[in-house]
């Protein structure tokens, strides 16, 4: 896939609105019960960023990204401030925030992902686009030192181990993520004149799967 390892100004997409989308397809029967299916495994999440543009500065440094990215053509690193953490949005990352594998003497690949639990049910998401720097990784409860005891792919959020965790070791790890986001239009439209009397551009910001 067409992507750039590059992230949306930060400063920007602070002030953006977004959304976390899933997609469930409904029938609803004779007898007025209904049958529900979901054709997605994971949520899918956008964006606006045009809600953070306050200067024609801003507006240009999207406009410089915009053009740079070919449109929708590339994809490249979002932040997205409300779910960036593995832990929740104001605590520090913790080495234990989350279980991502458990040991078996052999496998040392273990790919970062956040789980999402209530009532009983959760949802896994895999982490793709970690932020370097921010990994920590633990077995049962033993912080790894990175680089020595493991290896971070940032672009796939895979880390690899240099000793195979012992049978049943839980592997958790704590870290910053950013998604993997496009531009959801090839066009930026802009009226100056609109814009300068207060009116927000519309800067549409999708979530894609690597």
């Amino acid at each position: 896939m067409s992507f750039h390892e590059i992230r949306f100004p930060a400063a920007i997409s602070f002030g953006s609105s977004g959304a976390v989308e899933r997609r469930t397809e409904i029938v609803t029967l004779a007898n007025g019960f209904e049958e529900r299916n979901a054709p997605w495994a994971q949520a899918r999440r956008r964006w606006d960023a045009g809600l953070g543009v306050q200067t024609l500065d801003d507006l240009d440094r999207i406009i410089q990204f915009f053009e740079a990215r070919r449109g929708r053509l590339y994809g490249f690193r979002w932040k997205d401030w409300l779910d960036c953490r593995s832990g929740t949005p104001s605590a520090e990352i913790g080495v234990n925030d989350q279980e991502i594998g458990t040991g078996d003497g052999v496998t040392v690949a273990f790919q970062l992902s956040k789980t999402y639990a209530s009532g009983g049910h959760e949802v896994r998401r895999e982490i793709a686009k970690p932020v370097a720097g921010t990994v920590q990784v633990a077995v049962d409860g033993i912080a790894l030192t990175e680089n020595t005891d493991f290896v971070l792919d940032a672009t796939t959020g895979r880390v690899t181990l240099t000793t195979p965790p012992a049978q049943d070791a839980i592997v958790t790890a704590g870290f910053e993520f950013d998604v993997p986001a496009r531009f959801d239009s090839d066009i930026i439209e802009v009226n100056l004149s609109a814009f300068e009397a207060g009116e927000i551009p519309s800067v549409p910001i999708l979530e894609i799967r690597v």
